[in-house]
């Protein structure tokens, strides 16, 4: 009866290690992807930029409505796809989002659809300290 309470918890800690390793697999892919089609840019370097470029919020619209970049236009991340049609591939695209997690995808979405000029809020909304705009209502 040990023995087979030992085989568990063996096969327990396995499948824990596999789990944790596969997590940081594919965290250090969404790096490489992430560092081969977009640029990171701290607070600084995309104000200076984003009067240039097409400022994209990937939240959702509450979110976006609670406080924005000023200038910025909200494309939820979800509808991504379907509005990508309303970006220009002849024109820089910076996105954020409240860290960066979904702007690594979304960038990662962008360059598959031939968008070349991708760029990242590095510390995300979280952190942004410049203008930003809130809703009327």
């Amino acid at each position: 009866m040990v023995l087979g309470a030992v085989g568990a918890m063996t096969y327990v800690n396995i499948v824990l290690i596999v789990l944790i390793a596969a997590y940081f697999i594919y965290v250090f892919y969404s790096y490489i992807r992430r560092r081969q089609v977009s640029t990171m840019l701290d607070e600084e370097d995309f104000t200076k930029g984003m009067r240039k470029a097409q400022v994209i919020d990937l939240r959702e619209k509450k979110e976006f409505d609670a406080g924005h970049i000023l200038g910025a236009r909200n494309i939820p991340f979800n509808s991504l796809k379907a509005r990508m049609g309303e970006l220009r591939q002849d024109m820089p695209v910076y996105v954020y989002d409240q860290t960066h997690t979904l702007s690594t995808r979304a960038v990662a979405i962008l360059a598959k659809n031939g968008y070349s000029n991708l760029c990242i809020l590095k510390p995300g909304y979280a952190r942004w300290e410049g203008k930003t705009k809130k809703a009327k209502y």
